[in-house]
Formats: structure tokens, C-alpha cells, sequence
């Protein structure tokens, strides 16, 4: 398949967008001048159902939707498009809405972007120890966009919004000098855009004597459900695969992190084939997605993919909860709603499939995952503990949380037993309180 992308400029020339009202298309681009929207014809071809439009899934996934902005915003939005043709006009009232949609949560840029010899470095961040996520810069943009994307203002154009680096060299000192390191992660955007040649710039420095700390490489990428032909047919595609059998030739584990949305995604042989190439090089796929509403909110919608994943040799991994920017009022549910979804789906579910972690919330603290409710003297609590915390010590202590059925993110949370704060509260506050005054120091 030849590889064809559409955006607001060009998406009615999809062939089967004539089905969608007039109406549902001018919504499609109100919503899309304020969220990115790009999609390509494998996913319009393969993964919508254009019969079930606007209720598929998949459709909701990569399409604009109008009730993905508040009724203010999409009102100024509309009113700033239908009023001028002044592109410039046009994109001020787009970013004024941008920047109350909460762009970069749980404290990315204020506490996620290290200092390399009193210079920020805005191409990494590294928030847990053993841990450092790179954005090579080239590989910020994806095959296509999904309307719940947490990195969404990667795409927008705000150069002041967007984490990117291309100095592989500063990466590589970076990560001598701080040898508790042991994972990279690749992310973006969508690394597997790039090149071969380009991603493997960035690699082949991690792959040096001289760094024995980094064991393990990790690259996050939805190539497999939005761009199969990446791993087949692309003409570097062979190259791609050679790339990843060095990483595992140099004694390097590579991590293959997939994110797969619902099950038509897996449900066709050129994904089947591309994940058996990617097997066959020594890599492990790892599979994960938030639950989301009007997307996968269904136990039974996962376990069907998370048995379709084992299948095919992947490994789930993580369910989250949908973070809180962009469109999360459209996407969210309460987090006891997200639990009784992960619990009734693991009830269906054998036990190899169950190396799946969730429903967890990747925010300021750290990765929290509701372990489930219980009733402790006669109070009836949420059940909490970390996956990762910004201090390792936090990781894996349980905390408890009163009980609220209609919480649907961390800060909504109150602490049980009459507490005032959770155990970690102070030490955190600190953290952003000492930041701060780095801040304003320089």
C-alpha cells in the first residue's frame, strides 16, 4: 500500500468521508484546529467500520469528535474560524484554548527535564530513576494521531510546548554520568516515523562499551496498528528489523512498547506477520492503552485483546487511566469504573495474560495503581500503591483514599482515616518547592 496522509487541509478527499454530514465535518475541523488531527488510508482502508460511523470506535479514535472540546471552546473556535480568514487570527484563538487544556501534566516541564552541566536539557525527561525518555526530534510526529493523545502539544506547533532533542552526543554523556540509569526510552511523537538510518544515529551510541548501565532500550511506538507496512513492505523496513538484532547482538534487551486500542487493531494477518518479524529479531512486544470511553470502556473488549495479544506473543503490560489534559472529559471514567473494568476483564482472563498492570494513573507523584476497594473500621477506603514514584522508596507501599465513585483523576483524591495528607504529600511538595526556587534563581 502506498502510504497517503490526511490532515484538515485534505481529509475530504478521503473516499469514504461523503458518507458524514456536512455538519459532522465542519465539527471535525473546528475540533481539528485545536487538537491535531492527522490520519492515513491504512487506518481509514482496514480499521474503520464506515457502516458504524460516528460510533466506531476507531473512527472516534483518529477522527476529531465536537464533543472533544467543551461547549466555550468549541463556540470560540467555531466563531474564530467561521469570522476571518486570517490563518494567524485563527491559531491565536486556537493556542489561547490550548493552554487551558493543561498541555504538559504531571509537572513534565517543570520537574521531568534534567540538567546536563546547567543546561536543560528539553529533549529528555527523566522523572524515575532508572529511567530516562528521549525525544529524538525527527520522530515527533506519528502515522497518525489519536484524539486522546496525552502528547498531543507536540503537534500543535507551540515550539514552547514541545520536548525534542537531536544531539545524540548530549543524550550519551548525559547517561554516562548518571549510571543509576539502565532504560531508554525512545518516544515522541512516534520514533518508528523516522528513518531507519536516523533512529539508528541515536541507538548505536547506547550500544557502546563505554555505557554498561543502560541494559535495556525501549522504543513506545503505534506503528503496528497504524502503519504494519513499517515492519514488511517499507523500503527500509529490512534495515529497521537489522537494527533491532544489533540491539540484542550487543547483549541489550530491547523493549518493543506497543500500543494497541481496541481489538480490530490486531485483527488482520499483515499485523500478525509484522509482529512475528519483530519476535524473530530478539525482541519482546510489551502492549498498552488507557481504557477509554466511548473506545474500550468494556471488560469484554479487553479481554478479547488482551488474549489476541498473548496469541500472537506480545506481553500486556499496562492499563491506564486517560491523563488529565487535552479531551479527558470525553475520554475519562471514574477510577473505581476503570478498576471494575480491569477486574471483571482479568476474571475472563488466563493467568499468562495477567502480567497486565492497571487501572493506573501516570501523575505528579508518580505511576498509581487502584489495587481495589475495601472496608477497614468500618470505612469504606480506595485501595492504593505505586508502580513507580518520583523517590523509589514510595514505590509499592500501599496508601488509602476515602472513597469516591466519581473520582476520575489523583488530585480528586482525598486521604482516608481523617489524614490530612498522603504519606508522600510533604516530601513531594518539596520536590516542586525546591524546583521552584532553582527557577527563579536562574
Amino acid at each position: 500500500m502506498k502510504y497517503k496522509s490526511y490532515n484538515l487541509s485534505n481529509f475530504r478527499s478521503i473516499p469514504q468521508i461523503s458518507s458524514l454530514d456536512k455538519e459532522m465535518l465542519d465539527d471535525i475541523v473546528t475540533v481539528g484546529s485545536v487538537l491535531p488531527f492527522k490520519v492515513n488510508n491504512y487506518v481509514t482502508e482496514n480499521l474503520i467500520d464506515w457502516s458504524k460511523v460516528p460510533d466506531d470506535p476507531i473512527f472516534k479514535l483518529t477522527f476529531p469528535q465536537k464533543e472533544m472540546l467543551i461547549p466555550e471552546h468549541f463556540e470560540m473556535m467555531n466563531q474564530a474560524i467561521q469570522g476571518t480568514i486570517d490563518k494567524t487570527k485563527i491559531k491565536l484563538v486556537a493556542d489561547k484554548i490550548r493552554m487551558k487544556l493543561n498541555p504538559h501534566p504531571a509537572g513534565q516541564i517543570q520537574l521531568n527535564v534534567p540538567t546536563y552541566r546547567e543546561e536543560k536539557l528539553w529533549g529528555l525527561q527523566h522523572k524515575y530513576r532508572e529511567t530516562v525518555l528521549f525525544f529524538p526530534s525527527q520522530g515527533q510526529t506519528c502515522h497518525a494521531y489519536c484524539t486522546f493523545c496525552f502528547r498531543w502539544p507536540q503537534f500543535v506547533g507551540i515550539d514552547q510546548l514541545k520536548f525534542a532533542s537531536n544531539e545524540a552526543r548530549k543524550l550519551h554523556d548525559y547517561l554516562k554520568e548518571h549510571t543509576e540509569v539502565t532504560d531508554v526510552l525512545f518516544t515522541g511523537g512516534d520514533p518508528l516515523i523516522m528513518k531507519t538510518k536516523i533512529l539508528e544515529t541515536y541507538i548505536k551510541p547506547l550500544l557502546s562499551d563505554d555505557l554498561p548501565n543502560v541494559r535495556n532500550i525501549r522504543i513506545g511506538t503505534k506503528a503496528l496498528a497504524y502503519w504494519p507496512f513499517r515492519f514488511t513492505s517499507d523500503d527500509d523496513a529490512d534495515d529497521l528489523l537489522r537494527l533491532f538484532e544489533k540491539i540484542k547482538k550487543a547483549e541489550k534487551h530491547l523493549a518493543f512498547m506497543a500500543h494497541f486500542n481496541h481489538p480490530v487493531e490486531l485483527n488482520n494477518e499483515l499485523v500478525e506477520n509484522s509482529i512475528q518479524k519483530i519476535l524473530n529479531t530478539g525482541a519482546v512486544i510489551r502492549t498498552q492503552s488507557p481504557v477509554l470511553r466511548h473506545i474500550n470502556d468494556n471488560p469484554n473488549v479487553w479481554a478479547e485483546m488482551l488474549k489476541k495479544q498473548v496469541a500472537l506473543g506480545c506481553i500486556p503490560y499496562y492499563m491506564f487511566i486517560a491523563r488529565n489534559t487535552g479531551a479527558q472529559h470525553y475520554f475519562s471514567i471514574p477510577i473505581i469504573e476503570a478498576w471494575n473494568i480491569f477486574r471483571k476483564c482479568y476474571q475472563q482472563i488466563s493467568g499468562i495474560c495477567r502480567t497486565i498492570r492497571g487501572p493506573s494513573m501516570s501523575c505528579l507523584p508518580g505511576k498509581v495503581q487502584l489495587l481495589g476497594v475495601s472496608e477497614i473500621k468500618n470505612e469504606k477506603v480506595m485501595v492504593f500503591r505505586m508502580i513507580q514514584g518520583r523517590n523509589p522508596d514510595w514505590v509499592a507501599r500501599p496508601f488509602f483514599a476515602e472513597y469516591d465513585p466519581n473520582a476520575i483523576w489523583y488530585t480528586d483524591l482525598k486521604p482516608a482515616f481523617g489524614e490530612e495528607k498522603f504519606y508522600f504529600t510533604n516530601e513531594l511538595n518539596s520536590m516542586i518547592n525546591n524546583e521552584e526556587e532553582e527557577n527563579d534563581f536562574e
